[in-house]
């Protein structure tokens, strides 16, 4: 089930077993909170925690006869392993007899976040284990949850102010909740926020600064792409921390047009976030493959001419900056597209 769904269960009842993975990390954290505000009233007495990493052959039952455990004060008692993937023959000796009659009074919660190494047994798959997909959330998700987070503190944001949260924290759900948090107190309950409070308030991450240099270039906004650009100088990143971040920008729309695959595959494969690669692949279509691949190879080529010092960073971002405004008519370190 996906995290608003695990939500509204909670009303109905909890469930024995429950599997939280994705890279949502804020998901995890949160439905952690909600079982524990529920459910346990004594942490030192009825909370375990196991690492996955720890847990093979004989160790395996000690976190079974955790989990077999009566809480003392609580309502429930909570058995937490992290980054648990037990082998299929793990599961079949030790776990397969637990999950397929777990402990009522237990709480078995399994929270999985660094990739499994070979191949082990899905737990998904297992009786009595409900998971709980903790991915990234959509858009439309993410918005709501903005919207309604105002609402029920008391403080009115329209459509526009959610979406510029939405975008300046790359729908990272941990930065939205952090950044929605700053901007309730600073309108205090009853208030109402504007685009310019958004602005001045929420921290645009240097990657979405990144999304509005590359934007500004696609709608041709050379003011606006040298303004972020100045912005990232004078705020700790020098030239050739910006012609490295540039590249590697480029870079990607080129990987991500060539592997020709869908958002969630190109991200796992190039270790990136979702929602990176869907407005990275946006404006790798509005440029085109073949001009993507010129503006990466010329920056490539700037830095390299750096390193070989023909150039001064400087200069090699000036350089680049001409080549961006006015394409191949610009030569960039002796070298064309």
């Amino acid at each position: 089930m996906k995290f608003v769904l695990f939500k509204r269960s909670l009303e109905e009842g909890v469930q024995p077993v429950y599997l939280f993975d994705g890279e949502e990390e804020y998901f995890k954290e949160r439905g952690e909170e909600m079982l524990r505000a529920k459910y346990l009233r004594e942490p030192t007495l009825d909370f375990s925690l196991f690492r996955g990493e720890t847990l093979h052959g004989n160790a395996l039952a000690d976190l079974v006869a955790a989990a077999q455990s009566f809480p003392f004060l609580s309502e429930k008692r909570i058995v937490k392993v992290t980054d648990f993937y037990p082998t299929e023959r793990e599961y079949e000796q030790y776990l397969r007899r637990y999950l397929e009659d777990p402990q009522p009074s237990t709480i078995l919660l399994i929270v999985n976040s660094v990739p499994p190494k070979g191949k082990p047994f899905d737990l998904k798959k297992a009786p009595g284990v409900t998971w709980v997909d903790c991915s990234k959330g959509d858009e439309e998700t993410l918005l709501r949850w903005i919207f309604t987070r105002f609402k029920r503190a008391g403080v009115r944001a329209d459509t526009e102010c959610c979406e510029r949260i939405l975008h300046y924290c790359l729908a990272d759900m941990s930065r939205i909740a952090g950044e929605t948090e700053k901007l309730i107190a600073y309108a205090g309950e009853g208030g109402a926020l504007t685009a310019e409070d958004v602005d001045a308030v929420v921290y645009r991450d240097s990657a979405y600064k990144m999304y509005e240099m590359t934007n500004a270039l696609a709608l041709k906004n050379y003011t606006k792409y040298l303004s972020v650009q100045r912005d990232l100088l004078e705020k700790g990143a020098d030239e050739m921390a910006v012609l490295n971040t540039l590249c590697a920008y480029y870079r990607t729309m080129s990987e991500i047009l060539l592997l020709n695959k869908g958002d969630a595959e190109s991200a796992r494969i190039l270790g990136m976030k979702e929602y990176a690669v869907k407005v990275n692949r946006r404006q790798a279509a509005a440029l085109g493959e073949r001009r993507v691949y010129e503006i990466w190879k010329a920056i490539f080529d700037s830095i390299n001419a750096v390193k070989g010092g023909s150039l001064t960073p400087q200069s090699a971002l000036l350089r680049v900056n001409a080549r961006l405004f006015f394409g191949g008519s610009a030569n960039i370190g002796g070298r064309e597209g």
